[in-house]
């Protein structure tokens, strides 16, 4: 009934209204994914190519996967391990390199961030954390990351020196963060059968608006790991392997 009132009021004001659910956006794909994933941790799309991260906690290994968007096809992946950080989190691509985080499979665990060439998948450069970096996002002049269900949201500069953390007040538990027309969005988990994507002022992480979601015909949220937006496009990679890409239209906002 709610949402038949608001298209009523879209319909004969004319206006645009942010959609409020998951369901109310066009399905425009579903790409079963080639190759081996584990647990999907992180996504990220660009030209043609789609970017994942998955954990196998049993082998105690993680990985980097690099995928053709259009025919599902692995193109290459690369492990990610640093001692005993096994664990990839949600990634951001960044000009000619993507950031992972990887940390420890314990909620209080260290972290390194890595910079890593998204052709090669070979690591650029790194800087440590003493917590559990489950995500990270690119701004212009920072790199933002949340730790373990993101409680706590960190910036860094470029450096990887901290310049501010943040109490993450949201009743959301963000798996995967991206910087979008200079707001944060996140993608987690409300609640066990609920999900939702989250939009946040950058710097004060004020809650802007927010989408809820459901769950895929597997029962898996379609918030529960890897989320993109790309080209007025939006990205979730819910599944553990055999998983699959969904990918739906974005409205244009006026």
């Amino acid at each position: 009934m709610q949402r038949k009132r608001l298209f009523i009021i879209a319909v004969l004001t004319g206006a645009a209204l942010e959609p409020a659910f998951l369901s109310q956006l066009r399905l425009l794909r579903v790409i079963p994914l080639g190759g081996t994933l584990h647990h999907v941790q992180g996504i990220d799309v660009e030209a043609g190519k789609l970017w994942v991260t998955s954990v196998d906690s049993n082998s105690r290994k993680g990985y980097l996967h690099r995928f053709d968007l259009s025919s599902g096809k692995l193109e290459k992946e690369v492990e990610l391990q640093d001692g005993e950080k096994f664990h990839p989190g949600g990634i951001a691509l960044d000009g000619r390199a993507v950031w992972v985080p990887v940390a420890e499979y314990r909620r209080d665990g260290k972290s390194t961030i890595e910079r890593r060439d998204k052709r090669t998948l070979e690591r650029l450069e790194s800087f440590s954390v003493d917590d559990h970096i489950g995500c990270v996002a690119a701004a212009r002049e920072l790199l933002i990351g949340g730790n373990w269900d993101s409680r706590q949201i960190y910036y860094w500069d470029r450096r990887g020196r901290l310049v501010k953390k943040h109490e993450n007040l949201a009743a959301n538990r963000y798996q995967d963060l991206k910087v979008v027309d200079g707001e944060l969005v996140g993608s987690g988990n409300l609640s066990r059968d609920e999900g939702a994507i989250d939009w946040l002022e950058l710097n004060s992480l004020q809650l802007l608006r927010r989408i809820r979601a459901g769950k895929t015909d597997r029962g898996v949220l379609f918030t529960n790991e890897g989320m993109a937006f790309r080209d007025s496009k939006l990205y979730l990679l819910p599944e553990d392997g055999p998983s699959r890409l969904f990918v739906y239209q974005w409205p244009e906002r006026r």
